[in-house]
This record gives structure tokens, sequence and C-alpha cells, in this order.
């Protein structure tokens, strides 16, 4: 279910940036997390907030749409069920309604003031498929989150050479049509990098700040980030093996007109 705003005010021209925020069970940290967003943004470029609830049994869809009456950037998208990360981003990008795509962790862990930075980066590069990842600098969780994930990164950038140091970074920056591109299987937002490296893109890796969770527990375990994965990562894999990407040939310009349509002839009735 998404909700929509009323009239056609928004779709009279392309929309900048859509913040796009995946969240399950995260009612406390709805209402935080889109004031920082707003504390950004606002009046720097033209945006929307884009919250895909992934079938939480609390009051996180109840709180988005008591901010939609004062927050008119913010939408809301809803899954019946949880479906996971990887598939509540690609709803919200599908949704989305802005040329760019910024994802965040809705737990509050991502600083939306890092949002401006990863922005100019990706305006000042050159016209090919880019993705600004955020890489936090200095983690704020558990000794065992750390390690988990460094071993898990460890072994992704060995296998797949994505020149990335910190996947698991909710902060990321890329256009929305090089999301919709890229191949969709569950966890894929675990390997973006890898995915638009395998389009001919190329990944930049920004320091971005991390902050500690106020609210609200993890969704995710320790062996999530360390067992789940090989799976996908043989994938992964395999996708990049079997990538080709042709290259297109500009033909000249001619004075010759072009062909004409041809009808296609309609095939007659068999009688019985």
């Amino acid at each position: 279910m998404v909700s929509r705003p009323r009239g056609n005010v928004l779709n009279r021209r392309r929309m900048e940036l859509s913040v796009v925020i995946p969240v399950r069970d995260e009612a406390g940290n709805i209402a935080p997390l889109v004031a920082e967003i707003a504390a950004a943004l606002d009046g720097r470029l033209d945006y929307e907030i884009v919250y895909v609830d992934d079938g939480s049994r609390d009051a996180t869809a109840a709180e988005i749409r008591r901010l939609q009456h004062s927050v008119p950037r913010l939408r809301l998208v809803r899954h019946q069920t949880g479906c996971g990360q990887s598939a509540a981003i690609r709803s919200g990008v599908k949704a989305a309604r802005g040329a760019w795509i910024a994802t965040l962790d809705g737990d509050g862990q991502n600083d939306p003031s890092d949002i401006p930075l990863l922005w100019q980066i990706a305006r000042e590069a050159p016209a090919r498929p880019l993705l600004v990842a955020g890489r936090r600098a200095r983690r704020r969780d558990s000794w065992s989150k750390r390690q988990s994930s460094r071993i898990a990164n460890a072994v992704r950038r060995r296998l797949l050479d994505d020149a990335t140091p910190d996947t698991g970074c909710g902060l990321k920056l890329l256009p929305r049509a090089l999301f919709l591109d890229l191949p969709y299987f569950d966890h894929m937002h675990r390997f973006l990098p890898a995915l638009v490296l395998r389009e001919g893109g190329e990944v930049r890796s920004v320091p971005v700040n991390h902050r500690p969770r106020q609210r609200g527990r993890s969704k995710y375990g320790v062996f999530d980030r360390l067992w789940v994965g090989i799976a996908d990562l043989a994938g992964v894999l395999w996708l990049r093996r079997r990538a080709a990407r042709p290259v297109l040939i500009a033909e000249a310009a001619t004075d010759e007109p072009a062909p004409a349509a041809v009808e296609p002839q309609r095939a007659e009735p068999v009688l019985p």
C-alpha cells in the first residue's frame, strides 16, 4: 500500500532524490530520523522520504501516517509480511519518484547529515554509472557485530575484488535507473558494489558517521552476516563471470528516408 499525495504537484518535474528507508518494528526511531533528514536536506534539493514497512508488528506504520500530516514529503510503502531488507529496498526504489536514491538504515545509526556529502560527490562525478557507498569510519556496534562484519567483508573483498571496505553500511547513493538494472535476489543489498561494477559502473567509498542504536533492537544476528551470505556470494561470483556488456556503435546520420513501416498481416481465423 502506497500513500500518494493529492494532485500532480510532485509529478510536474522529476524529483532529484528519494531517501528510501526499510524498517521493521522501528516505531520509536521514525520521528527522530525524519526530523534529521529534514534538517539535512531542506533547502538543498527536491527530495522525498519513502519508508518501507517490512511487515512490522508494532506501531511503525501508524507513526509514519501520523507524521505525514506535518511532513508532506513523507510516503509509506507496506509489505503485508516481512520479506527482508533487499525486498524492502527494492519496493521503495520502485515506488520512488527521484532520479537518485539514497538508502538509510531505519535504526538511526546512519547519520542523515552525511547525505549532502554523498550528493555532492555524485553531482561532480563523470557521467557514468556510479555508486557512492558510505564507510563507517568508527563503528558504534558490539564487538561481535564488528568482528563478524570484518570477516564477512574480508572474504567478500577477496573473492569479488569489489574494492569496497564496508558493504554493510546502509548509507548509499546511486541512480534509480542503475538500481533497477541490477539483478535482484534476496540479500542483494550486501553486494551492491560488486553488482554495480558488473554493470561497468564506478564505486566510491566515503567515510561517514556511525552512531550507537538508541531505541529498539537489531533484526539481524551475528550468524546472518557470516553464513547466510555464502550461497549469495557464490551466486554473485557466477553473475560476474557471466556478465556481458555490449558496446553500442553509433550510426552515422544519413539522408536516406527511413523504411516505411510494414503493417503486420493478420491471421485468418480457423473455422470449425
